[in-house]
Formats: C-alpha cells, structure tokens, sequence
C-alpha cells in the first residue's frame, strides 16, 4: 500500500510530528512504500534546521531528516505556510532578499501541486493534525 502523509501540526505543541514520524517508519518496516511527506500549516516548523532541543529531549527535525536519507522519502515543506513562518530554503532567501535560509537537510520547498500529487499517485492519505 502507498500511503501519502500531511503532518499540519508544529513540533513540541502537538504530538502530530512525532505519532506521523512512527507511523512512517512502521509502515516502512512493514514494506508499506510513503513516497511522499507534505508539511503543511504549522507543521511546517518542523523543517527548521535552528531548533535546538534540550539534550534529553526528541529532536524531532533530526528524526526526519535521518528517515528521509535512510529511506529516501520526500519530504516537501508548503511554500506560503513556509514564508509566513519565517522558514526559507536558500532559494527563497536568495529571490525574498534575506540574509538566511533554515530549511533543514532532507527536507524541500514547494507548493500545494505536490499535496495535489500525492493524492493522486498514493492508496492512501493520512493526516496528522488539525
């Protein structure tokens, strides 16, 4: 079964980020294929690269980034919740005129075409969040 995945909830206010992060690494284990994750709304925040966690806390970016180079999964990021969030990839800083970018390794912007995608192309789509 081809699942898509949306996690719309932030890290560390909800427990969406981490419950999709299991679930994708379980159906993975199972030979489930997740060809794509889409964050989307606050969920965005989980691509920071700048969040730094007390060191016996989850580090919830890192557990992303390490699944999507282990398992090749994509994870897309949605531009305008990106840009409202202060989140940019180098790209944007570039085109936006800022000095900066914090999109974590792993993950890439885009827009709202790729939710339309996944949908089309997965069995299933499971939301985490709101």
């Amino acid at each position: 079964m081809k699942f898509g995945v949306v996690v719309s909830e932030g890290p560390y206010t909800h427990q969406a980020a981490d419950t999709a992060y299991h679930f994708v690494k379980a159906a993975l284990d199972k030979g489930h294929e997740v060809p794509r994750v889409f964050f989307y709304h606050d969920g965005v925040n989980v691509s920071t690269r700048l969040s730094v966690p007390p060191q016996d806390e989850r580090h919830i970016q890192k557990n992303w980034t390490e699944l999507a180079k282990k398992k090749g999964l994509d994870l897309v990021v949605c531009i305008a919740a990106a840009q409202r969030r202060g989140l940019l990839d180098a790209n944007e800083a570039q085109r936006q005129g800022k000095d900066a970018d914090n999109i974590a390794e792993g993950f890439r912007i885009s827009g709202l075409g790729q939710l339309i995608e996944m949908g089309i192309q997965t069995d299933r789509m499971v939301m985490f969040g709101d």
